[in-house]
């Protein structure tokens, strides 16, 4: 797949992604964006993620937030995960309120997106742990709509073919049967796939339904990516995971981390974003969250 074209998109001389942009991702399931975070954000973001690594390589096995695997070098148990990284950071609440992130996502879902989770990822130095060809999940059954649930990588270290995500274009349009097949393969096997390298500051845009993954790594550096994921509300009302009061939970997390990004003195957006959700969505009043943390499983439905 050397001749694979991917679009350059770059934050810093557009304020949203275009149609063409955005039918590419339509198309392949990801979408690669340039320069999203830059200069004291990017700094900020890296300094308080690397407090979570050294908290993860101490070890925090009772607490189910932070998630290890086998390293296929050393056996042990190696750093790979951490969940709920908005109520860990402040940083991290002011850039859920990135304005061209969020006009994307609104261009891309509608008005009534809202924010469903938010972890993150990583591949520790020399021994980052596999990720096999997988999707993040499938579209809900019997769901018509057609508009992507997706997540946005915020990647705040640069990724090269030793530790970048590798994803296999079109994939998201693919049958569950035909998803399941590839995944089966022996090995981690590239050969349909493309490598996505980036530098820290980059985002990628990645469907759910994308299958993506990328290799074990041996002699690579840490790569920490941040993850938010972004649910149309129309069908994360009709078909779930989440209750209905989670979505207004976390439309109210979406209104403080907004209105923390105004008041923050180390952005300069040119234009805020404006969360105008409409009909059932709509929003009469403005709540202050208790926290940023609500537990997938507390809300899960019956």
């Amino acid at each position: 797949m050397d001749t694979f074209h991917i679009p350059k998109v770059d934050a810093r001389t557009q304020d949203c992604i275009t149609d063409e942009q955005a039918q590419f991702f339509l198309d392949n399931g990801f979408l690669v964006v340039s320069h999203v975070l830059e200069g004291e954000e990017l700094a900020r973001i890296q300094a308080e993620m690397m407090q979570q690594v050294e908290l993860g390589m101490a070890g925090q096995n009772d607490d189910p937030d932070y998630m290890y695997g086998k390293g296929t070098k050393s056996g042990t148990q190696v750093f790979r995960r951490v969940e709920y990284v908005i109520d860990k950071s402040d940083p991290n609440k002011v850039l859920l309120g990135h304005p061209f992130i969020l006009r994307s996502v609104e261009k891309l879902q509608g008005p009534n997106f809202i924010p469903t989770w938010d972890s993150m990822v990583l591949k520790m130095p020399d021994e980052g742990i596999i990720v096999p060809w997988h999707r993040d999940a499938e579209k809900p059954e019997g769901c018509t709509d057609p508009r992507p649930i997706f997540n946005v990588d915020f990647y705040l270290d640069p990724s090269d073919l030793k530790s970048c995500l590798w994803v296999i274009p079109g994939s998201n349009r693919w049958t569950r049967a035909e998803a399941i097949e590839r995944c089966r393969r022996e090995g981690f096997d590239t050969s349909d796939a493309i490598p996505v390298p980036l530098e820290a500051g980059d985002v990628i845009f990645h469907d759910i339904e994308v299958l993506h993954g990328s290799p074990s790594g041996d002699g690579n550096a840490l790569r920490r990516t941040v993850y938010y994921e972004f649910r149309p509300g129309e069908i994360e009302a009709e078909f779930g995971p989440h209750t209905r009061e989670y979505l207004s939970l976390k439309q109210q997390v979406l209104l403080d981390c907004l209105k923390r990004r105004a008041e923050a003195d180390y952005v300069q957006d040119k234009e805020p974003f404006m969360y105008a959700p409409t009909g059932e969505f709509a929003l009469t009043e403005t709540v202050a969250p208790s926290t940023h943390r609500y537990p997938h499983r507390e809300y899960w439905r019956e």
